[in-house]
Protein backbone atom coordinates (compact mmCIF):
# COMPACT_ATOMS: atom_id res chain seq x y z
CA UNK A 1 0.00 0.00 0.00
CA UNK A 2 1.01 3.23 -1.08
CA UNK A 3 2.68 4.58 2.46
CA UNK A 4 1.48 8.00 1.97
CA UNK A 5 -2.11 7.14 1.07
CA UNK A 6 -3.76 8.19 5.00
CA UNK A 7 -7.61 8.18 5.39
CA UNK A 8 -9.50 11.44 5.12
CA UNK A 9 -10.74 11.27 8.62
CA UNK A 10 -11.11 8.16 11.36
CA UNK A 11 -13.90 5.90 10.67
CA UNK A 12 -16.86 5.19 13.43
CA UNK A 13 -17.81 2.14 12.28
CA UNK A 14 -17.08 0.14 8.87
CA UNK A 15 -19.47 -1.52 6.13
CA UNK A 16 -18.13 -4.47 4.47
CA UNK A 17 -18.89 -6.67 1.53
CA UNK A 18 -18.99 -10.26 1.96
CA UNK A 19 -17.84 -12.30 -1.09
CA UNK A 20 -14.08 -11.56 -2.38
CA UNK A 21 -14.12 -9.19 0.40
CA UNK A 22 -14.34 -11.11 3.42
CA UNK A 23 -14.62 -14.68 2.28
CA UNK A 24 -12.84 -16.28 -0.84
CA UNK A 25 -16.09 -17.50 -2.15
CA UNK A 26 -15.76 -16.01 -6.13
CA UNK A 27 -13.19 -18.90 -7.07
CA UNK A 28 -15.83 -21.69 -4.98
CA UNK A 29 -18.81 -20.11 -7.26
CA UNK A 30 -17.24 -19.98 -10.82
CA UNK A 31 -16.35 -23.49 -10.08
CA UNK A 32 -20.30 -24.12 -9.65
CA UNK A 33 -21.27 -21.85 -12.61
CA UNK A 34 -19.74 -24.06 -14.67
CA UNK A 35 -20.34 -27.58 -13.23
CA UNK A 36 -23.74 -26.39 -13.68
CA UNK A 37 -23.35 -24.86 -17.67
CA UNK A 38 -21.49 -28.41 -18.49
CA UNK A 39 -24.67 -30.37 -16.64
CA UNK A 40 -27.12 -27.79 -18.41
CA UNK A 41 -24.99 -28.46 -21.87
CA UNK A 42 -24.79 -24.33 -22.17
CA UNK A 43 -21.30 -22.44 -22.71
CA UNK A 44 -19.94 -20.34 -19.94
CA UNK A 45 -17.23 -18.23 -20.11
CA UNK A 46 -15.18 -16.55 -17.22
CA UNK A 47 -16.23 -12.97 -18.91
CA UNK A 48 -19.89 -13.90 -18.54
CA UNK A 49 -19.55 -14.75 -14.79
CA UNK A 50 -17.19 -11.27 -14.04
CA UNK A 51 -20.16 -9.53 -15.44
CA UNK A 52 -22.42 -11.06 -12.55
CA UNK A 53 -20.25 -10.23 -9.84
CA UNK A 54 -21.08 -8.13 -7.42
CA UNK A 55 -24.53 -7.52 -8.86
CA UNK A 56 -28.02 -8.14 -7.43
CA UNK A 57 -29.85 -11.06 -8.43
CA UNK A 58 -31.96 -9.56 -10.42
CA UNK A 59 -29.13 -8.08 -12.83
CA UNK A 60 -27.64 -11.78 -12.45
CA UNK A 61 -30.63 -12.99 -14.04
CA UNK A 62 -31.08 -10.77 -16.74
CA UNK A 63 -27.69 -11.50 -18.04
CA UNK A 64 -28.58 -15.10 -17.97
CA UNK A 65 -31.43 -14.97 -19.81
CA UNK A 66 -29.21 -12.80 -22.41
CA UNK A 67 -26.75 -15.29 -22.54
CA UNK A 68 -28.84 -18.55 -22.68
CA UNK A 69 -32.36 -17.22 -23.75
CA UNK A 70 -35.64 -16.71 -22.52
CA UNK A 71 -36.64 -20.21 -22.07
CA UNK A 72 -33.78 -21.30 -20.36
CA UNK A 73 -34.53 -22.86 -16.80
CA UNK A 74 -32.85 -20.44 -14.51
CA UNK A 75 -34.13 -22.20 -11.23
CA UNK A 76 -32.76 -25.38 -12.44
CA UNK A 77 -29.55 -23.75 -13.31
CA UNK A 78 -29.41 -22.31 -9.35
CA UNK A 79 -29.95 -25.46 -8.07
CA UNK A 80 -27.53 -27.37 -9.80
CA UNK A 81 -24.99 -24.64 -8.63
CA UNK A 82 -26.42 -25.09 -5.16
CA UNK A 83 -25.76 -28.94 -5.28
CA UNK A 84 -22.10 -28.60 -6.89
CA UNK A 85 -21.06 -26.30 -3.74
CA UNK A 86 -23.08 -28.61 -1.12
CA UNK A 87 -22.16 -28.28 2.15
CA UNK A 88 -18.74 -26.51 1.34
CA UNK A 89 -17.70 -23.14 2.53
CA UNK A 90 -15.54 -20.56 1.22
CA UNK A 91 -12.55 -19.13 3.73
CA UNK A 92 -11.52 -16.13 5.03
CA UNK A 93 -9.60 -13.54 3.41
CA UNK A 94 -6.43 -12.89 4.34
CA UNK A 95 -6.33 -10.37 7.30
CA UNK A 96 -10.12 -11.14 8.27
CA UNK A 97 -9.51 -11.55 11.99
CA UNK A 98 -7.00 -9.10 12.90
CA UNK A 99 -8.78 -6.35 11.37
CA UNK A 100 -12.18 -7.34 13.42
CA UNK A 101 -10.39 -7.92 16.28
CA UNK A 102 -8.79 -4.25 15.76
CA UNK A 103 -12.47 -2.51 15.44
CA UNK A 104 -13.55 -4.38 18.16
CA UNK A 105 -10.60 -3.26 20.26
CA UNK A 106 -11.29 0.39 19.58
CA UNK A 107 -14.99 0.09 19.98
CA UNK A 108 -15.93 0.62 16.12
CA UNK A 109 -19.06 -1.29 14.92
CA UNK A 110 -19.16 -3.06 11.83
CA UNK A 111 -22.27 -4.11 9.50
CA UNK A 112 -22.49 -6.15 6.33
CA UNK A 113 -23.59 -5.15 2.59
CA UNK A 114 -23.79 -8.25 0.29
CA UNK A 115 -25.75 -8.80 -3.02
CA UNK A 116 -26.21 -12.54 -1.83
CA UNK A 117 -28.85 -14.17 -0.21
CA UNK A 118 -28.96 -14.94 3.62
CA UNK A 119 -29.03 -18.82 3.48
CA UNK A 120 -25.25 -17.61 1.72
CA UNK A 121 -24.65 -15.35 4.47
CA UNK A 122 -26.28 -17.47 7.42
CA UNK A 123 -24.01 -20.46 6.14
CA UNK A 124 -20.53 -18.41 6.49
CA UNK A 125 -21.27 -16.42 9.47
CA UNK A 126 -21.76 -19.84 11.27
CA UNK A 127 -19.03 -21.61 9.83
CA UNK A 128 -16.62 -18.72 10.85
CA UNK A 129 -18.50 -17.54 14.15
CA UNK A 130 -19.09 -14.08 12.50
CA UNK A 131 -22.97 -13.45 13.31
CA UNK A 132 -22.63 -12.05 17.11
CA UNK A 133 -19.78 -9.46 15.66
CA UNK A 134 -21.70 -7.82 13.26
CA UNK A 135 -23.89 -4.78 14.04
CA UNK A 136 -26.02 -5.23 11.19
CA UNK A 137 -26.55 -7.36 8.11
CA UNK A 138 -28.36 -6.14 4.18
CA UNK A 139 -28.28 -9.37 2.16
CA UNK A 140 -30.32 -8.38 -0.97
CA UNK A 141 -33.46 -9.50 0.48
CA UNK A 142 -33.47 -6.48 2.69
CA UNK A 143 -33.47 -3.58 -0.39
CA UNK A 144 -35.62 -2.40 -3.05
CA UNK A 145 -32.41 -1.91 -5.38
CA UNK A 146 -28.96 -4.35 -5.16
CA UNK A 147 -25.69 -3.05 -5.83
CA UNK A 148 -24.26 -0.59 -7.60
CA UNK A 149 -27.45 1.10 -6.37
CA UNK A 150 -26.59 3.00 -3.08
CA UNK A 151 -29.33 1.30 -0.85
CA UNK A 152 -27.53 -1.07 0.18
CA UNK A 153 -25.27 1.21 2.05
CA UNK A 154 -27.69 3.75 2.84
CA UNK A 155 -29.61 0.91 4.92
CA UNK A 156 -26.48 -0.36 6.62
CA UNK A 157 -25.43 3.09 7.60
CA UNK A 158 -28.51 3.73 9.32
CA UNK A 159 -28.28 0.39 10.99
CA UNK A 160 -25.04 1.86 12.13
CA UNK A 161 -26.17 5.03 13.00
CA UNK A 162 -23.83 7.39 11.60
CA UNK A 163 -23.76 9.69 8.98
CA UNK A 164 -22.04 7.76 5.64
CA UNK A 165 -19.65 10.33 5.28
CA UNK A 166 -18.04 8.73 8.20
CA UNK A 167 -18.23 4.91 7.73
CA UNK A 168 -15.63 3.44 5.73
CA UNK A 169 -16.58 0.97 2.83
CA UNK A 170 -14.52 -1.98 2.45
CA UNK A 171 -15.05 -3.70 -1.32
CA UNK A 172 -13.70 -5.85 -3.76
CA UNK A 173 -15.53 -4.98 -7.17
CA UNK A 174 -16.45 -2.50 -9.25
CA UNK A 175 -20.38 -2.72 -8.63
CA UNK A 176 -20.10 -2.65 -5.04
CA UNK A 177 -17.52 0.43 -4.81
CA UNK A 178 -20.10 2.23 -7.06
CA UNK A 179 -22.95 1.12 -4.44
CA UNK A 180 -20.76 2.46 -1.57
CA UNK A 181 -19.64 5.51 -3.47
CA UNK A 182 -22.77 6.87 -4.66
CA UNK A 183 -24.08 6.35 -0.65
CA UNK A 184 -21.37 8.59 0.46
CA UNK A 185 -18.93 6.10 2.58
CA UNK A 186 -15.39 6.73 2.03
CA UNK A 187 -14.78 3.75 -0.16
CA UNK A 188 -11.29 1.50 -0.40
CA UNK A 189 -10.89 -1.11 -2.66
CA UNK A 190 -9.28 -4.61 -2.28
CA UNK A 191 -9.53 -6.17 -5.91
CA UNK A 192 -10.53 -10.09 -5.60
CA UNK A 193 -11.38 -11.30 -9.59
CA UNK A 194 -11.87 -7.71 -11.28
CA UNK A 195 -9.17 -5.03 -11.14
CA UNK A 196 -10.66 -1.96 -11.01
CA UNK A 197 -10.89 1.10 -13.92
CA UNK A 198 -10.19 4.50 -14.36
CA UNK A 199 -13.93 4.96 -13.49
CA UNK A 200 -13.57 3.05 -10.25
CA UNK A 201 -10.48 4.12 -9.67
CA UNK A 202 -12.01 7.73 -9.42
CA UNK A 203 -14.65 6.21 -7.21
CA UNK A 204 -12.56 5.02 -4.12
CA UNK A 205 -10.35 6.44 -1.87
CA UNK A 206 -7.72 3.97 -2.69
CA UNK A 207 -7.17 0.45 -4.33
CA UNK A 208 -4.94 -1.84 -1.87
CA UNK A 209 -3.70 -5.21 -1.48
CA UNK A 210 -5.38 -7.00 1.27
CA UNK A 211 -7.08 -6.13 4.07
CA UNK A 212 -4.29 -6.35 6.20
CA UNK A 213 -3.28 -2.83 4.34
CA UNK A 214 -6.51 -1.36 5.83
CA UNK A 215 -5.42 -2.84 9.57
CA UNK A 216 -2.50 -0.82 8.37
CA UNK A 217 -3.99 2.02 7.89
CA UNK A 218 -6.73 1.64 11.14
CA UNK A 219 -3.35 1.69 13.39
CA UNK A 220 -2.10 5.35 11.53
Amino acid sequence: MNAVFRLPRRPKAVVFDLDGTLIDSEALVLDAYMAAANRHSVPFTHDQFLSLVGRHRQYSEMKMREYFGQAFPLENFYAAVGEHIGDRSASLKPGVGALLDRLDAIATPYALATSSGPGWVEKHFRTHNLASRFRGIVTREDVTHGKPHPEPYLKASTILGYPAGDILAIEDSPTGAASAHAAGLMTLMIPDLIHPDEETRSRVLHVGRSLEDVLKLLDE
